[in-house]
């Protein structure tokens, strides 16, 4: 899609990320900014929709015109909320920012949250894509990570939402869980592709820092058995017509995710709700970008009661600096399959390409770069280990 421009300073696409906070229960892996309410909770609907459409006029100037390239939906656990209240919230939407005709509008679900007939509501409203979170079919794996659906239960959403008319369904499937053999994981994978998601995001489970699993650890696989998991998993899925085309999301042809495509290929973003984050540029000295990163209230109590605050809703800001920016920009694209062409490295990193072609020795010997591309892209090889292929190209932003 074409960049919006303002002066001479082209301006990257721009989406909407809105963030529904509360879950039924916090899983033991999640560092999501999430918050448990139990099953039969009242949430505040009114009172949330009112301060996401303040949020957002809040940030209107933000968007600086653009046309909205996606919206997505995400928590936390938005199925809680009722069809009523996202026919209102993208009603409001609609009457403040450009969304043209088609755009991907992306709701996370969980399958063990549902009332029956809710789906149908969510399209009517205007959604047309679901995530679902299964992560497993095995009862076993699911009571693990503390899921509050069975593999009936997520088999059943898929049923309803074909039902519903969506016909763009993305599929949350973890591997390397607790006790997970290759066979197992093929298990759970076959199960996924008996329901044939045009999307499916696969990834690694990881401990992550302020979680239940990072401060008592489940004994996971070992390394040699993930290397098989991820092997094998790859190309099952590939041979079924899900194409690889980020670290851990597979789609099939136009399926890709719009909203995360904009992410990895470093675009815009406003976030709105509580704990959301938001990545803006702005036209700066020379024909450059300054991006700025920035953050809402996280406790959604807080957040409510930043409607009355005249500091808005915004909790922190932060420019990213010249020196950050190639990292910046590599964490994001080189997380695609494709990688990034040279020209876009210059463009957004401000660096010329002798200072990157100086750092990419290293990396094509340990080969961790594809050779003979004229882009920068990561091999198979660099996707496993993207860490360290973003160390050798964090220099390029010093020297």
């Amino acid at each position: 899609m074409a960049r919006m421009t303002e002066g001479d300073t082209a301006l990257p696409p721009l989406s909407l990320y809105v963030h529904v906070p509360w879950c039924v229960r916090k899983c033991p892996y999640c560092d999501f900014n999430s918050h448990g309410v139990g099953r039969n909770s009242e949430l505040p609907e009114a009172a949330y929709l009112a301060a996401l459409l303040e949020d957002l006029d809040a940030d209107l100037p933000l968007a600086r015109d653009r046309e909205l390239t996606s919206l997505f939906i995400g928590g936390g656990t938005p199925s809680l909320m009722s069809a009523g209240f996202y026919a209102s919230l993208l009603e409001g939407i609609t009457r403040r920012l450009s969304l043209p005709d088609g755009i991907e509008i992306t709701l996370e679900a969980n399958p063990g949250t549902l009332e029956r007939g809710r789906f149908r509501g969510y399209r009517e409203a205007g959604i047309n894509r679901l995530s679902l979170g299964v992560q497993s079919f095995q009862s076993s794996q699911l009571e693990v990570l503390g899921r509050i659906h069975s593999g009936k239960d997520a088999v059943a959403a898929v049923e309803e939402a074909r039902a519903a008319g969506f016909d763009n369904l993305n599929l949350d499937l973890m591997h390397g869980l607790p006790g997970q053999t290759p066979e197992l994981a093929l298990a759970d994978l076959e199960c996924a592709l008996e329901l044939a998601p045009e999307h499916l995001s696969w990834y690694q489970l990881t401990l992550e820092p302020n979680t239940e699993f990072h401060s008592r650890p489940p004994v996971l696989p070992e390394e040699e058995v993930l290397w098989d998991i991820q092997d094998l998993g790859h190309e099952r899925l590939e041979a079924e017509g899900l194409a690889r085309y980020e670290i851990s999301a597979y789609a099939r042809p136009g399926r890709r995710s719009r909203h995360n495509l904009n992410y990895w290929r470093f675009g815009d973003y406003l976030g709105i709700g509580a704990g959301s984050h938001a990545k803006l540029s702005a036209p700066g000295e020379g024909g450059r970008l300054c991006i700025e990163r920035r953050w809402k209230t996280r406790q959604p109590e807080a957040y409510l009661r930043r409607r009355q605050d005249p500091r808005g809703f915004v909790a922190g800001r932060d420019e990213v600096g010249e020196d950050e920016l190639p990292l910046e920009f590599a964490m994001n694209a080189l997380r695609l399959v494709e990688g990034v062409s040279l020209e876009d490295w210059a463009a957004h990193t401000g660096r010329p390409l002798d200072v990157l072609e100086a750092r990419l020795g290293a990396a094509r010997q340990k080969g961790l770069l594809e050779e003979k591309v004229p882009r920068l892209q990561a091999s198979p090889r660099g996707l496993l280990f993207l860490n360290e292929l973003l160390a050798l190209i964090e220099g390029a932003g010093t020297e």
